[in-house]
């Protein structure tokens, strides 16, 4: 049960930080007129579903298909046929999109920075 609470809690300052990305909608809810009443989405948030698009003409995700997204960046273990040759390991480059989002999970608080960040030396 705490590790269920731990991962929603994660996932939660996840999405807060990533809502520019998602089809979230980005409305704060305190400047809603009735907090009561049924929630109609903002005029981004619709605009977002209508294009799937983000305002920067980004794609729009959902939290899924943007992990989907971002489990595309991997490390090669590059080794070579040369028996007294040592291997290395590779990152791939992540695309302007995926850096975006990355920089996004930068903001999170009590964070290292993201593998593959602007902020993230680069390694070669």
């Amino acid at each position: 049960m705490r590790t269920e609470r731990c991962i929603y809690y994660v996932e939660w300052h996840m999405r807060s930080v990533l809502k520019p990305a998602l089809f979230d909608d980005e409305e704060n809810p305190a400047t809603r007129p009735d907090p009561v009443a049924p929630k109609e989405p903002s005029l981004s948030a619709k605009a977002k579903a209508r294009t799937k698009r983000t305002p920067d003409a980004q794609p729009a995700h959902s939290f899924q298909s943007l992990l989907d997204d971002l489990a595309t960046i991997t490390r090669n273990t590059i080794v070579p046929a040369i028996p007294a040759a040592p291997g290395w390991d590779r990152d791939t480059e992540p695309t302007p999109h995926q850096k975006k989002i990355l920089d996004l999970l930068d903001s999170l608080p009590n964070q290292q920075p993201v593998a593959g960040s602007s902020k993230y030396p680069q390694t070669l």
